[in-house]
């Protein structure tokens, strides 16, 4: 398993925690995710052999929020 903070901005309230852990929860290999609105962050824990980092961050976009790291 592997573990990424990202750095998001965009996220704001409890919506936003729900959308990002919601959809990146639901990927295949992803077996955390917490989001941290008060430092704009996104905890991840992941099978790379199952899902890239590319998928995650391109899951947040879709979302409507930036992965800036």
């Amino acid at each position: 398993m592997e573990k990424v903070t990202l750095k998001v901005e965009g996220m704001s309230c409890g919506h936003c925690v729900k959308a990002v852990e919601g959809s990146v929860g639901e990927l295949t290999g992803v077996s955390t995710v917490k989001v941290n609105l008060e430092s704009k962050s996104v905890d991840i824990e992941f099978n790379a052999s199952e899902v890239s980092l590319d998928k995650i961050k391109e899951t947040i976009d879709d979302q409507g929020y930036d992965v800036v790291a």
